[in-house]
């Protein structure tokens, strides 16, 4: 917790607001903390359908080109990231936040008419180039609008809308191929109507976001570094050990949330057609079941949560989220069938685990940035958690196919493991940063 309590303007339930920032400004906020779930989750979550239906991949190359698929995109992520928030210091949040939406949007309708694995690859890109945007946003944004002392909160609240929006996936978009095929939609027709609404949503969101965010602030309209020097010092501000654990913890967090996205559904999926007998569309819609449990978790403990990273001291509060993150990650190790029982025990504690994770590091790192520079140094915050997400897909792709389907989830279990560890170490030594309000120049 910081040592004062910043000057704040309207108030939204619990919510003390930043001054200059309106109540319009924080629901649109929300509103594309659903949205974006609802677009991340989605586009790892359909492609065992795309890689069947409109690829013809044998499911047992599925695990390793899923993973390398991921891993690209990360790497397409790893060399955006950094500049949309650079960007988003200078030319506002509003600009960068539609944007990726729109990249998004327009990654998942190319998506529908994939041909090739080389134009997997070539669409996810696009895709992953506004997912970064997106990221980066969702951190960024919440640090600007609400005050220091209610993050917690304010990221508790936007946690449920990312679990509204898991669910909506799950209970809707990932259940509408099966449901256009039982009117008659051939599969390669099911699965394109289905990526063209998701398209949709991102389309939606960015003019939502356009016409709904706050402007550029002064302090954004005074930015005159080049984005090189604001990059460095986001690098730089990890000499300050509340940001490295920041940093640290979104890599295991951000890919904690990868490991779900990508191999949980694959994992269901592959079992339910080579083991129980499932058609494609079946076995997607049994591991959305399954996810929808983790993402129901998500959704009723976010605001717990969040409650919590505002009265606990906040590297304490990541330390609770890595200590549930590396139990519940690691119980998947027990499980044989992941259509049996003990499978939702493991989701439920995953759901734990990747919600108290995201808001913990997110809330602790909205403390330490410095706000002249707190774009750029959210922009390594998200690339850490690129990093993060690449290891998870692209080691976890080898672990999956050449070990077991629980490698990914057992490997960011030790992750978790050793982050706690290492931040019990400095955890005395992380000095909260107390700020000041950037006054806008209107909105």
């Amino acid at each position: 917790m910081t040592g004062e309590t910043t000057q704040a303007g309207e108030k939204l339930g619990p919510l003390r607001l930043t001054l200059g920032t309106t109540k319009r400004h924080i629901l649109v906020y929300y509103f594309a903390s659903v949205t974006s779930l609802i677009l991340f989750t989605f586009a790892p979550q359909a492609q065992p359908f795309v890689l069947t239906e409109l690829l013809g991949i044998a499911e047992s190359e599925q695990g390793v080109l899923s993973g390398n698929v991921a891993l690209f995109a990360e790497i397409v992520i790893l060399a955006s990231i950094g500049v949309w928030g650079v960007l988003s210091d200078r030319l506002g949040r509003r600009v960068v936040f539609g944007a990726g939406f729109l990249l998004m949007g327009l990654g998942l309708y190319l998506t529908a008419t994939v041909d090739s694995v080389l134009t997997l690859y070539l669409y996810r890109g696009v895709f992953a180039v506004g997912a970064a945007a997106v990221t980066t946003m969702l951190a960024t944004v919440i640090a600007d609008y609400v005050v220091d002392e209610d993050r917690g909160k304010g990221t508790g609240i936007g946690g449920v809308g990312n679990g509204l929006g898991a669910l909506i996936t799950v209970f809707v978009l990932l259940r509408l191929p099966d449901i256009f095929e039982g009117g008659g939609s051939s599969a390669i027709e099911a699965a394109r109507r289905t990526y063209l609404i998701a398209a949709a949503v991102g389309l939606v969101t960015a003019i939502v976001l356009w016409a709904g965010l706050k402007g550029r602030t002064q302090l954004q309209k005074e930015q005159k570094k080049p984005w090189q020097v604001r990059v460095r010092e986001g690098v730089f501000a990890a000499r300050d050990p509340g940001v490295a654990l920041a940093y640290a913890a979104a890599f295991v967090s951000r890919g904690d949330f990868a490991v779900v996205g990508t191999f949980f559904t694959l994992w269901v999926t592959t079992y339910g057609t080579t083991e129980a007998g499932l058609s494609t569309a079946e076995a997607l819609a049994a591991g959305g079941a399954v996810i929808g449990i983790s993402q129901g978790i998500v959704l009723l403990s976010a605001p717990l949560f969040g409650v919590m990273a505002d009265r606990l001291n906040r590297v304490t509060n990541v330390l609770i989220a890595l200590a549930i993150s590396g139990v519940g990650y690691g119980s998947t190790i027990l499980v044989d069938d992941p259509l049996g029982g003990m499978i939702y025990l493991s989701a439920t504690l995953i759901g734990l685990g990747e919600i108290s994770g995201l808001i913990a590091s997110g809330v602790l790192i909205a403390q330490q940035a410095p706000r002249d520079i707190r774009g750029s140094v959210i922009g390594v915050f998200s690339f850490c958690g690129a990093v993060g997400v690449m290891t998870a897909t692209g080691v976890g792709g080898q672990l999956f196919d050449n070990w077991r389907p629980q490698g990914p989830f057992v490997l960011f279990s030790l992750f978790s493991f050793v982050v706690l560890l290492w931040g019990l170490s400095i955890r005395s030594k992380v000095v909260p940063r107390n700020e000041e309000i950037d006054f806008p120049s209107g909105h």
